[in-house]
């Protein structure tokens, strides 16, 4: 069920406008993108929100974009070096574990909540 692809929407502030998030792009050839699919759409949200406030160690080398396209999580990850890439996405899918986790464990976001 999940497929490996990543991008992203930002909850707070706005998303960055697609020129920014081109040049922010530029000069990063690895890639890493997944998805990842949730029962609600609000459990999706809540995992995007929660996983958006960290931002990246090396954000001129490595960007982060996250965004929810119904109940699917949807991932990516630019970097200018695989080691640098490796690194991002092992510290994001240890979070993800984690907050997927929770949900399973303490049951569904409420619709209203995410």
């Amino acid at each position: 069920q999940n497929a490996s692809r990543i991008s992203g929407r930002l909850p707070f502030p706005a998303a960055p406008s697609r020129t920014h998030s081109t040049r922010l792009m530029e000069g990063k050839p690895y890639t890493f993108t997944t998805s990842v699919p949730y029962e609600t759409e609000a459990d999706a949200e809540a995992v995007r929100a929660t996983l958006a406030v960290d931002n990246e160690l090396q954000p001129d080398k490595v960007v982060k974009k996250l965004k929810v396209e119904g109940k699917t999580l949807v991932a990516e990850f630019f970097a200018t070096e695989p080691r640098l890439l490796r690194a991002a996405v092992a510290a994001f899918l240890d979070l993800l574990n984690l907050s997927t986790r929770t949900i399973e464990e303490f049951g569904h976001v409420p619709a209203q909540a995410a």
